[in-house]
């Protein structure tokens, strides 16, 4: 069956309204609504089951199957959360086929995974018309016999307000029954904001990467949709092997979430394109499904700098897998897939790219232009690519380089991985 995906606000438009709720509900703050503490939520069991994080925008049918197979198929009862998206009462088209709301939202969903296979399907109607909703022991009684969870996308910070309990960053009831499943091996699904959310680690609110490599990362949500905010507790803690960020490579966002990690000490980002999956077993045996890739950036042996005042990162390693591909945790290492093998290089010249993080600023931007410069490198017979920043005060350079630690594959149908590309970021 053909699908289709609910409307994708801007995305600025999604980090002002970020701003927006987290002014309504905590208050203002100059400059930020910051989060005290860093700790993130205490999970009262281990996950045993599959966490499956989706970059947004997903049409591709393979995630759905994936998702509902690894639930029980035919058997499976999936609930589907979908409290990041507008409530009804907020949506001036609630009540019609142009709705954009948490409950069609939720309607949609669970019709997409009914119609690839799923016994079950329904909304867990939990958002910020029924936050009372959180607590209710009847709800999480009917959590406690799902054997999937599918979280939407829209603005993971409604998350945090509907689910989590305030200033405590605890489990509300529902959220806990949920815990409960997943500790019992029931899949834990997730697109977009639905993705972000389940990281352990400080969880990215908002921010573009110029902005964000030149002024660095703060504590909270910002008004300014350019700022590099996070929330030092986290999310929900499902996924604790690194830092998510989703509609990473068409975005280009692998500045924001390098700065983020070399800002908070951490050592790996997981970036997920739109229409791909991540599928994060127990074991940590990690596999991509899906039309676009997963992106790993290995900061380990990443040094910080500084050059003519502007902040400088040098030997961030980024891996990126296609469909079929796997990748251990444990040991840091990529698995192609059996169809993909080492390319013959391509000589030629790379063009240089001229919006290398893809901003969202530049009248004709090119998305995923970063990743396309390191495809078009780790093919070729040359050593090493550069691109620019469309932003000029100051203009950046990222250089990508390969060496011992690089490889390629290819696939039968053309689609390339690449593993150990050596990436430097400083002023041009």
């Amino acid at each position: 069956m053909s699908t289709t995906h609910p409307p994708t606000p801007p995305r600025r438009a999604v980090v002002i309204a970020a701003a927006a709720l987290a002014t309504a509900l905590l208050g203002p703050a100059a400059p930020a609504t910051a989060e005290p503490g860093s700790a993130g939520p205490r999970p009262t069991e281990p996950t045993a089951g599959p966490v499956i994080l989706i970059g947004g925008s997903l049409s591709d049918e393979r995630v759905y199957e994936e998702i509902v197979r690894l639930a029980g198929g035919e058997d499976a009862r999936i609930g589907v959360i979908t409290a990041s998206s507008v409530p009804e009462s907020q949506d001036p088209d609630a009540g019609t086929p142009d709705c954009n709301n948490s409950r069609c939202n939720g309607d949609y969903y669970a019709d997409l995974l009914e119609g690839h296979g799923a016994g079950d399907a329904e909304w867990i109607p939990v958002d910020l018309d029924h936050v009372e909703n959180a607590e209710s022991a009847e709800i999480a009684a009917r959590v406690g016999d799902m054997t999937g969870f599918f979280f939407g996308g829209g603005d993971q910070y409604r998350y945090v307000t509907t689910l989590l309990r305030g200033d405590r960053h605890e489990d509300s009831a529902v959220l806990s029954a949920i815990r409960a499943r997943a500790a019992q091996g029931a899949v834990v699904a997730g697109t977009s904001a639905g993705a972000a959310i389940q990281q352990a680690g400080p969880m990215v609110t908002g921010g573009d990467s110029h902005p964000g490599i030149v002024d660095g990362s703060r504590p909270g949500y910002f008004e300014d949709p350019s700022v590099l905010g996070h929330l030092p507790r986290g999310g929900f803690g499902f996924f604790t092997h690194g830092l998510v960020d989703t509609h990473f490579a068409e975005r280009g966002r692998q500045g924001r979430m390098a700065r983020l990690a070399l800002d908070t000490g951490q050592e790996r980002v997981f970036g997920v394109d739109e229409d791909t999956a991540l599928v994060a077993s127990p074991d940590g045996r990690f596999r991509v499904v899906g039309s676009g890739a997963v992106h790993v950036l290995d900061l380990r042996g990443a040094s910080v700098g500084s050059h003519q005042g502007v902040w400088t990162a040098d030997d961030v390693r980024w891996t990126s897998l296609t469909h079929g591909d796997a990748y251990r945790a444990d040991t840091w290492t990529a698995v192609p897939a059996d169809d993909k093998s080492a390319p013959a290089s391509e000589p030629g010249r790379i063009r240089v790219g001229r919006d290398v993080f893809s901003s969202p600023d530049a009248r004709s931007g090119e998305p995923g232009q970063m990743l396309r410069l390191a495809r078009e490198l780790s093919v070729s017979d040359l050593t090493a690519a550069y691109g620019l920043s469309h932003e000029r005060r100051p203009r950046l350079r990222v250089d990508l380089s390969l060496d011992s630690r690089s490889a390629a594959y290819v696939g039968g149908d053309g689609a390339v991985s690449f593993t150990g590309i050596r990436v430097d970021i400083g002023p041009a």
